[in-house]
């Protein structure tokens, strides 16, 4: 028997129901969304796109148009989302969703044809009259409105593109179309999910752009070896992730070390310390609101790196390393604006020594994230967050993430006061690296 034939055994116990779905995160919770699909064929995706948007915490209702339910069944919909589907408007006036208001209303997937009609008010199908509501009370500030068009290459043309602005310029979102094959497909599940929660955030990070920094950063010995720690980023795309949850410009600088994050995080990949470097400096020579610096860097490197390939089979071989520079000075130096979030990690040393030797890098960052390794055992950490106004201790990546992305909005709070006429004399002036 092998890997590939079922050994007869029963299903491992599991106290969920047969409509419950696994917490992914709260991020979406108390928030009601209403699922628009249209006749598109991959209106056969959406029950897992309702079950994502549960995962998050969302609850979902499926309105459906007679063409989508070519593609999809009502009842796999009212599976997926345990509400009744709306297929046909009744007395109850299902689009105007008085008595239970949505605050998102996603269309997924959204044709050609469906696009053309909210552009210009046509409402004459169960979506399409809930989208002339819809974009109503997105006018009135009181829901958003997420588009993911799904069509043929054949069908983006100049009256799509015209369509689509004139709708954006009114405030609809429109979620990027997974390129593939000639076509506009429908992004992964994940990706609407966020796309959706980027849209209701109220975060004071939206739009800030902010560099997380991941993962190892390897230095060359030859053209085929390379010296490179055991960090591989998950903290940092962690923190990435939440970012963009909360509608940050976030992109996640990831030091290569072979381990990658969802395709759905920014992510720009350093093969070297050099590139490392490089790519740090330019980025924050653009301007950046933020630096989050988690990178494992490499503190050494070889004095100089062999063309080609060192012979195997020598006795030994002797290595002369030198120290790299600190790309987090350099990158503070080009910006002393920036915020800077730092993060230092020792091994076999006391809560108390870590303090002192993270409080020595306050000169540099307003926060430094302190973490020993003993304190971490696989996807689970603890960390400290270490300030001038003292230290926090924040358990789990999830959390530290959290915590770290609550710290960058209270950073946005003190400017809006500082930049304000009359703060009066209780605010705190933070000169150089803010914290």
């Amino acid at each position: 028997m092998t890997t590939f034939d079922w050994d007869f055994s029963t299903p491992t116990p599991s106290p969920m129901g047969d409509h419950d779905v696994p917490t992914a995160s709260d991020r979406l919770k108390g928030r009601r969304v209403a699922l628009l699909v249209t006749g598109g064929i991959a209106a056969m995706k959406t029950p897992e796109l309702a079950r994502g948007l549960r995962r998050n915490g969302a609850e979902v209702v499926a309105f459906c148009s007679d063409e989508a339910l070519r593609y999809v069944a009502a009842e796999a919909l009212e599976w997926a989302t345990c509400n009744p589907v709306v297929t046909a408007l009744t007395w109850k006036a299902e689009h105007l969703s008085d008595s239970a208001p949505f605050d998102a209303y996603l269309v997924a997937p959204a044709t050609h044809n469906t696009i053309a009609k909210m552009a210009h008010g046509i409402g004459d199908t169960v979506v399409t009259s809930a989208l002339v509501s819809a974009l109503g009370r997105m006018e009135q500030g009181r829901c958003k409105v997420i588009v993911a068009p799904t069509m043929h290459g054949t069908m983006h043309n100049a009256q799509l593109v015209d369509n689509a602005r004139r709708l954006a310029a009114q405030g609809v979102v429109f979620a990027a179309p997974r390129d593939a094959y000639g076509k506009h497909n429908m992004p992964d599940t994940e990706f609407l999910c966020v796309c959706v929660g980027r849209a209701l955030s109220t975060s004071p990070l939206r739009g800030r752009r902010i560099l997380v920094t991941a993962g190892p950063t390897p230095v060359p010995i030859d053209g085929v070896r390379r010296i490179v720690n055991r960090f591989r980023g998950r903290l940092g795309a962690e923190i990435a992730a939440e970012l963009a949850w909360r509608g940050a410009d976030a992109e996640l600088l990831l030091g290569d070390g072979a381990w990658r994050p969802a395709a759905w995080v920014p992510t720009t990949i350093a093969r070297t310390y050099d590139d490392y470097r490089r790519l740090v400096l330019e980025r924050v020579e653009t301007g950046l609101f933020a630096g989050v610096f988690s990178a494992g860097v490499a503190d050494y490197r070889p004095a100089s790196a062999v063309d080609g390939k060192i012979a195997s089979g020598q006795a030994q071989l002797a290595l002369n390393l030198v120290p790299t520079e600190k790309v987090i000075d350099l990158a503070c130096a080009a910006d002393p604006d920036m915020h800077c979030v730092g993060f230092k990690y020792l091994e076999k040393v006391t809560e108390e020594e870590l303090i002192r030797v993270a409080r020595g890098r306050l000169d540099r960052a307003g926060l430094i994230v302190a973490t020993r390794g003993e304190d971490t055992r696989g996807t689970e950490q603890r960390a400290l967050f270490v300030r001038e106004g003292g230290v926090v201790a924040v358990d789990g990546k999830r959390a530290i993430a959290a915590a770290l992305a609550d710290h960058l909005e209270g950073l946005t709070a003190r400017e809006t006061a500082q930049d304000s006429p009359d703060r009066g004399t209780n605010v705190l002036s933070l000169g150089g690296v803010r914290e």
